[in-house]
């Protein structure tokens, strides 16, 4: 049976053009996608992706997660979009290629499907999710971010001419529309790369959308550094927030067939390059809130329409993967890293919040920046590790202080 929607108020009901509804829906796929595709083709390059391997997988992602999301808003009645792992993707461009290659890291993308479905059957493994602490998974995201948001910065000083009028736009748009901010970084950084691109030897590499397979394989290094910690973040930074969205606005989540959809489009991407698929948080918001049309009950065509316009997207991703392979220096890797600050600080403050136990997150912030990899595993998931065994150490070491010593009668 379908999930019934909240119920709308009448007062708040006008007779508005159903076209709004659809155009929110645009909306939604276009901020969704501009703001953070980059970041997706820096991760997959980083996980040893060629430049059509790397298109390959975007163009993927632009087609799951738009079949996934009319999928679910169909079935359920419900604003539910889906989009790919940006945490994901930060967390591949932060690392480096895996023991065994590109293949090693297309099967750990699989691999991470299969826990996201098994997530969906077995609530066992998402109540495990659930226990790691919040400050901890968050301090490892931030320390993730880092170099990406650092990028603005070192690219501001290396080619100001360029990077100006990125910075200019966003922080213009950050003052008025914030959540646009991004999209409209990464526009000005597509249109100063054109600027620069075409008057001399033009873009290389095909323009049309193709698929690339990968026949995938399993290392340990690429289990333990890739998989793991793919799967982890993408469900502390996108599918629960993903779900606190939805609930926000009132409406119930389909959180074990989101859970499902998401698993499974994960893995038939996996071998055409895609990383991972999840709940829409931030974007999300604009298909199930007030932008989605006055009528709760309607807001479903919004995240509908979302997946139409990715599919949409998907005929341009190849031309958008020539253009970031293009660009100048780190034009639009900066402009990347300015979308993500935003969620860099939000993950900070989540990570750092309560001053019980913060050294844990800190330690846990502080390896994920050092890049260390040790045993062919990565920053993350060492990052990871250690805040959990400060979190153990502190929890042990206060339970201990709080027990009855010297023969004391405990306090009643």
């Amino acid at each position: 049976m379908p999930t019934a929607p909240p119920p709308a108020d009448p007062a708040l009901i006008s007779p508005e053009p159903s076209w709004r509804v659809h155009v929110a829906g645009v909306v939604t796929g276009v901020v969704g996608s501009t703001s953070s595709f980059a970041v997706v083709l820096a991760g997959l390059t980083a996980a040893g992706a060629s430049p059509a391997q790397a298109a390959s997988g975007l163009t993927v992602l632009f087609v799951m997660q738009g079949l996934g999301t009319i999928l679910l808003a169909q079935r359920h009645r419900l604003p539910v979009v889906l989009a790919w792992s940006t945490p994901g993707a930060a967390l591949l461009a932060a690392g480096t290629v895996p023991a065994g290659g590109w293949p090693a890291a297309v099967g750990a993308f699989a691999l991470t499907g299969v826990l996201l479905a098994v997530t969906a059957a077995v609530p066992a493994l998402g109540d495990a999710v659930a226990r790691i602490p919040a400050p901890l998974a968050q301090a490892m995201l931030a320390g993730v971010l880092v170099p990406l948001c650092l990028a603005p910065v070192r690219a501001l000083v290396a080619e100001p001419l360029l990077l100006t009028p990125v910075v200019l736009a966003w922080l213009v748009v950050l003052a008025l529309r914030p959540r646009l901010a991004p999209p409209a970084s990464i526009l000005v950084a597509l249109a100063v790369t054109l600027a620069v691109v075409l008057p001399g030897d033009g873009v290389d590499g095909p323009l049309l959308p193709h698929l690339a397979w990968t026949t995938p394989t399993l290392t340990w290094a690429a289990v333990v550094g890739v998989a793991l910690p793919l799967y982890v973040v993408t469900m502390a930074a996108q599918n629960v927030p993903g779900a606190a969205v939805l609930s926000s606005f009132g409406y119930p989540v389909p959180w074990r067939s989101s859970l499902a959809v998401t698993g499974a489009t994960t893995v038939l991407a996996a071998p055409f390059c895609g990383h991972a698929l999840n709940l829409a948080a931030i974007s999300a918001a604009l298909a199930a809130g007030p932008d989605g049309g006055p009528d709760p009950a309607r807001r479903w065509l919004a995240a509908r329409t979302a997946g139409l316009t990715y599919l949409v997207l998907a005929l341009a991703s190849a031309a958008l993967t020539a253009l970031v392979l293009a660009a100048p220096g780190e034009v639009l890797l900066a402009a990347a890293g300015l979308a993500l600050v935003g969620t860099l600080g939000s993950s900070l403050g989540a990570a750092v919040r309560a001053e019980r136990g913060r050294e844990a997150a800190v330690v846990t912030f502080v390896v994920a920046v050092s890049g260390v990899t040790i045993a062919g595993v990565g920053a993350a998931l060492w990052a990871l590790l250690a805040g959990l065994a400060v979190h153990g150490a502190l929890a042990l070491t206060r339970r201990g202080s709080s027990s009855p010593r010297d023969g004391a009668a405990p306090a009643r």
